[in-house]
């Protein structure tokens, strides 16, 4: 029982961050309608920028979180103001052409500056908090409580301040929102901001956890867009339930069949899905 209870905190961990990160591609692709394929390596991009900040520079933890979530909400702005804002009323294959070069881009730049080499953040994040006989480090700890904060605050904002309820109506019709006087330009550069603030702030949660490396994105964006496409594209709660259901099942098979199943299986369970039940879990009839 002892054994099953810890895999079941191991998924939450995991479970939060892909809960974050397809949140993030949610808020995105709810506007535009692009799927941004260089959303992981946004994810890596932060885990590197907090790696460096906290090991070259000695900054507080907390600090770096707020500073590299301001910083990567920032870029998704600037990214969707310099490329994708530009490609909206062009065909969907040049948006994706662009996520595709923005991702060898960040690839490469990463591969500049921080090598290729695996970076592992000091000792001090492993630290051991025993309950009984059950065994996290404080980090894991931080990451769950850190994400589950984030999506009580994203659910406020979303559904309890004008701007989340513009976001919400540009997302639904746009059309309609630009008819009641509603910045749709100002609103999709606010949402891509904040979804690459979103993967942002899951890596700096996670990323004290495991190595950082310059492929790291690469997987965790391939299973965000399993998660949203599970949990219905577009809905944010279908996001959450199906970041947390993921690393629920990784974890059970991690633990108890082999760690080298986990992506199988998790990409068997999107095959089946999407055999019989194309509109996703959480998604009606259409």
């Amino acid at each position: 029982m002892i054994d099953f209870v810890q895999q079941l905190l191991n998924g939450l961990v995991i479970g939060s961050t892909y809960a974050l990160v397809a949140l993030g591609l949610t808020l995105i692709y709810g506007i535009l309608y692009i799927p941004n394929f260089a959303h992981g390596q946004a994810y890596m991009w932060a885990a590197y920028v907090t790696y460096f900040l906290i090991t070259f520079l000695g900054m507080n933890y907390w600090l770096v979180i707020l500073a590299v979530t301001f910083l990567f909400i920032l870029l998704g702005m600037m990214i969707e103001w310099t490329i994708f804002k530009p490609l909206l009323d062009k065909p969907h294959i040049n948006g994706f052409i662009a996520a595709i070069g923005l991702v060898m881009l960040m690839e490469s730049l990463v591969l500049i500056f921080f090598g290729a080499e695996y970076q592992k953040f000091p000792e001090g994040f492993s630290k051991i908090i025993a309950f009984g006989d059950l065994i996290l480090t404080r980090q894991r700890i931080i990451c769950i409580l850190g994400s589950f904060v984030l999506i009580f605050l994203l659910y406020l904002f979303i559904n309890h301040t004008r701007l989340g309820e513009s976001i919400q109506a540009v997302a639904q019709n746009e059309t309609g929102a630009k008819l009641v006087g509603i910045n749709v330009k100002y609103n999709s550069a606010i949402a891509f901001g904040l979804g690459t603030g979103l993967a942002a702030t899951a890596a700096s949660l996670i990323a004290p956890i495991f190595l950082v490396f310059p492929q790291m994105g690469g997987m965790v964006n391939l299973k965000a867009f399993v998660i949203i496409i599970l949990g219905s594209m577009g809905s944010l709660v279908g996001a959450v339930i199906g970041g947390f259901m993921m690393g629920l099942v990784e974890a059970l098979v991690s633990g108890y069949l082999s760690a080298s199943y986990k992506d199988f299986i998790a990409f068997g369970i999107l095959v089946l899905v999407l055999i019989f039940k194309p509109t996703g879990l959480f998604g009606g009839r259409q």
